[in-house]
Parts: structure tokens; C-alpha cells; sequence
């Protein structure tokens, strides 16, 4: 009942890594641009700065949630991993609750920050200033949804990484030369 779910996360990441993965090809050709503009035809295009910036912020904070999803955002596993099973999965859940309340929080306020700022123009390129909180407003929203379905997966019993589950090895095994 939960897979249509899932597949919906699963898709919204695919889109952000599609979108990501275009704006930092338009961000490398606009500074292609960039330079022919200045050093060929001696007249430096003003709007590259600021559309850059704008291009920055998108690749950087959808990049973010999709870590979260695919579970490769920044971490420290090595208290997890040694510690006993009762213990990671507390950690486990804890930690999916903290991305969910962060998510939230991010979501809402950088909200906040699209209205309040969209009124005002980016120079040179004549765009609303709330765009540059638009990506924060989304990676808070992607991480929300994100972190649910990974709280409804350690509720049901899923797991999508049973291996920071599983109990170490004891110490004293000898390791094999590889």
C-alpha cells in the first residue's frame, strides 16, 4: 500500500538529480560565456553573477535532499556502528526525526523568506529576490517528505540498509589478508 508512496519519492529524487545535474551544466556554460565574453569579444556579460548565484543555490540544496533520501548525507556512523542493536536503532530513529523537524523547519521559514523577499528584483537579471530562497524552501520540503518515508519504513519493519543494524563482529576474529 506504501509503494506508490515510495515510488513518488523515488521520483521527485530522480527529478532533483535531473535538475541539479542540468543546472550545473548551464552554470559550466554560461561561465564559458563568461570567459569568451570578457577575453574574445571584450564585453564581459554582467547577468552571468547573478544567474550563477541562483544556479548555485539549486544544485546545492536539491543536491542536499537528495542525500537525505539516498541516505549518503553527512554523518558519523562510528558511535552507531559499534554500538549494540537496541542502541542503533534508537539512533536510527532519532536521527530520521531530527531530519523531519530540520526539514520543517527549513521549509517554513525559507518559506517565509521567498514572501518577504519577493518583491524586491535581482539585479541585472530583473527576477524576484525570493527565487534565491526558492531551492532552500524545497530541499527543507523534499527532506520533510524524505525523512516520513524513512520514519514509515522503521515503523513497518522496512529497512532500506540493514547493515547499521546488524551486530559487529566481535574484536578478537582474525581478519583475512586481502
Amino acid at each position: 500500500m506504501l509503494q506508490p508512496f515510495y515510488r513518488l519519492l523515488d521520483a521527485v529524487c530522480q527529478v532533483s538529480l535531473v535538475v541539479s545535474g542540468t543546472a550545473m551544466v548551464t552554470l559550466t556554460v554560461i561561465f564559458g560565456w563568461l570567459v569568451f565574453g570578457r577575453y574574445v569579444l571584450n564585453a564581459t556579460p554582467t547577468w552571468v553573477e547573478q544567474v550563477s548565484l541562483l544556479l548555485v543555490a539549486l544544485i546545492g540544496f536539491l543536491g542536499a535532499s537528495t542525500g537525505v533520501h539516498e541516505r549518503s548525507h553527512l554523518g558519523v556512523s562510528f558511535f552507531r556502528d559499534i554500538a549494540p542493536r537496541p542502541v542503533r536503532l534508537a539512533m536510527e530513529l532519532v536521527s530520521y526525526l531530527i531530519m523531519a523537524v530540520f526539514g520543517a523547519v527549513m521549509m517554513v521559514n525559507s518559506y517565509k523568506l521567498v514572501l518577504f523577499k519577493w518583491s524586491a528584483e535581482i539585479p541585472l537579471i530583473n527576477l524576484p529576490e525570493g527565487l534565491r530562497a526558492v531551492p532552500l524552501t524545497l530541499c527543507g520540503a523534499f527532506t520533510l517528505a524524505y525523512s516520513i518515508g524513512h520514519l514509515i519504513r522503521f515503523f513497518t519493519g522496512e529497512r532500506l540498509d540493514d547493515r547499521i543494524l546488524e551486530t559487529p563482529p566481535p574484536a578478537d576474529l582474525p581478519h583475512s589478508a586481502e
